[in-house]
């Protein structure tokens, strides 16, 4: 999403750079969306996929809609998924998507009705595996019973912890991989983030944690302990944070994103950290030192999460 919108400026070079980096370190698991661009994100990484379409595993999502004035709404619709199903196959430029989710759950539109006609994509060939975007526990078993749920994606990370109660315990049950995005809380924990030099069309702009003066004070200062505590781990707090995540369990894939080849290669290097019990307990009484975070998401966006 980010070499397209939501945190500054594109840069299509860069991001073609980090793309061809990514295979030559074996990141072949690529997430985006329709909605990323609009249509740009897809077309963009269609560049580098298609000549080498076996090295790597692709995933989009559908359902996310603009409507009059510039709002997003969602739609889960067979009908418009089957429309979007074909535009992410052009922009892609592919003849099969590994993994499409449905980017939320539609209030409107039965689960069960929604995923079954994914799952006739897969009968076609036009799709190998279906997942669900920020789904509730309900909406995940009813789903599952209609076709094998491959994945769920929601946003986890140190500071985004809801889906530990039910969630995250359920994808382990069916035998779901986890995929957390924002695992790095949108920048807040690598301690490198200055509201001050954000451009306005920073998403980070309208988010509570970062924009509340009461949450951001919170959050800035848990962020140096959590970057003093990475030191002492001779790692970044990017790294840490990813470890972190990696080590809730063996069915969790974080989807860090990044625009920029330096912080793709300092990602990736976070599988050779290693976290200890006592590290585990450390990071929880940082933490509860800080509670003051602030919702991730605005009002208006917190109405599309599946409740």
């Amino acid at each position: 999403m980010g070499m397209s919108q939501a945190y500054g400026t594109r840069n299509d070079e860069e991001s073609i750079a980090t793309l061809h980096l990514a295979l030559d370190l074996g990141i072949n698991f690529w997430d985006t969306a329709d909605v990323y661009g609009p249509h740009h994100n897809e077309e963009l990484i269609s560049k580098v996929l298609v000549p080498n379409r076996d090295k790597v595993f692709i995933a989009t999502k559908f359902g996310f809609t603009k409507k009059e004035g510039g709002s997003l709404g969602f739609n889960g619709s067979p009908a418009y998924m089957r429309k979007a199903v074909e535009g992410s196959l052009k922009r892609l430029n592919v003849d099969v998507i590994d993994l499409y989710y449905a980017h939320r759950i539609d209030p409107n539109v039965p689960v069960e009705e929604m995923v079954g006609a994914m799952a006739e994509l897969v009968k076609e060939g036009k799709v190998r595996y279906i997942g669900l975007s920020e789904a509730s526990p309900a909406s995940i078993r009813k789903a599952h019973n209609v076709h094998p749920i491959a994945a769920v994606q929601s946003e986890y990370s140190l500071l985004t912890r809801d889906v530990e109660k039910e969630v995250l315990p359920l994808t382990k049950e069916l035998g779901i991989a986890f995929v957390p995005f924002s695992p790095l809380v949108r920048g807040l924990v690598t301690n490198t983030v200055d509201m001050a030099s954000l451009p306005d069309n920073d998403m980070r702009k309208s988010l509570p944690r970062f924009q509340n003066d009461e949450h951001l004070d919170n959050n800035q200062q848990l962020a140096k302990a959590f970057a003093d505590f990475a030191a002492q781990k001779n790692c970044t707090p990017a790294q840490l944070a990813l470890a972190w995540v990696l080590a809730q369990g063996d069915n969790v894939i974080p989807i860090p994103g990044t625009k920029r080849r330096k912080y793709l290669q300092e990602n990736a290097d976070a599988v050779n950290v290693n976290l200890t019990g006592s590290d585990l307990q450390a990071i929880e009484g940082l933490l509860a030192k800080y509670p003051n975070i602030g919702n991730r998401y605005n009002e208006a966006q917190m109405k599309m999460v599946d409740k």
